[in-house]
């Protein structure tokens, strides 16, 4: 399977990274990315944009789950309950390294990316979560293919979901606009 591919193996038309960059950057707002299962590769599509340093804030890469406590803030206790793979972890990823970084938006990545299962989770079991000036929302993802596959295919789906949260700022703003 094509490493470039999203859930569904399809490639993107255009960068992914490069519409949500725009937006932000005519919006005035900011990113931080917190990664875990992506270590890295979510930054570094983004970074690829040019202009992108007036966006871009920073990001963590929290592999190791201790870190996902004490670099982005995400509590012991939920990370003792749940796991490091759980809805609720990768939310607070995305709002606690948001803060960590003084960003507008968070976009985190969790999961398990193979070859083997990791604590009773499946390997392609992904978690996106934003985090943004209008709330959080996550997406579960269940991934096929390999390791490299599955590791890109969720940045493509985490800076999917980041861009339509970021259209419905837009859209909710312009409705706030035309009803005053």
């Amino acid at each position: 399977m094509d490493t470039e591919t999203d859930a569904d193996g399809v490639r993107p038309v255009g960068s992914p990274a490069a519409g949500v960059v725009h937006a932000l950057a005519e919006r005035q707002e900011t990113l931080a990315t917190i990664e875990s299962l992506t270590g890295g590769l979510l930054a570094a599509s983004i970074v690829e944009i040019a202009g992108v340093s007036g966006v871009y804030r920073g990001g963590l890469v929290v592999y190791a789950t201790e870190l996902k406590a004490h670099l982005a803030g995400v509590p012991e206790d939920l990370l003792d309950e749940r796991g490091p793979i759980d809805p609720d972890v990768a939310v607070a990823l995305a709002e606690g390294g948001r803060r960590r970084c003084g960003a507008d938006w968070g976009l985190a990545t969790t999961g398990v990316a193979g070859p083997e299962p990791q604590d009773g989770k499946p390997v392609g079991l992904v978690y996106a979560a934003v985090a943004g000036p209008l709330g959080t929302d996550v997406r579960r993802f269940d991934l096929d293919g390999g390791r490299d596959h599955i590791r890109s295919a969720a940045v493509i789906e985490a800076l999917r979901l980041l861009a339509e949260r970021v259209h419905a700022a837009d859209r909710d703003a312009a409705r706030a606009g035309s009803a005053a």
